[in-house]
């Protein structure tokens, strides 16, 4: 027996909205993996060749890296 729809947990009825939302889809599939390969891009690859790891080019260990860390962050220049 099933419960009535408003007895059924809210997180519960999105989660089968969106499930049943998907399987019906047929050009938003495409349009979703077109999506997620973009961000793939954005956040991955972007950052391989965009953005250095200043830290670990600067100093040489963990202890070194965290005292500049905390350094940045309470430094007072205002």
């Amino acid at each position: 027996m099933q419960q009535p729809i408003e007895k059924v947990n809210p997180v519960v009825r999105v989660w089968h909205f969106y499930r049943d939302g998907f399987r019906a889809m047929t050009v938003g599939r495409y349009l979703w993996a077109l999506i997620l390969i973009k961000l793939f891009i954005l956040f991955f690859v972007f950052k391989l060749f965009f953005f250095p790891d200043l830290l670990k080019r600067d100093y040489d260990n963990d202890r070194d890296r965290a005292q500049a860390v905390r350094t940045a962050l309470t430094d007072d220049r205002r």
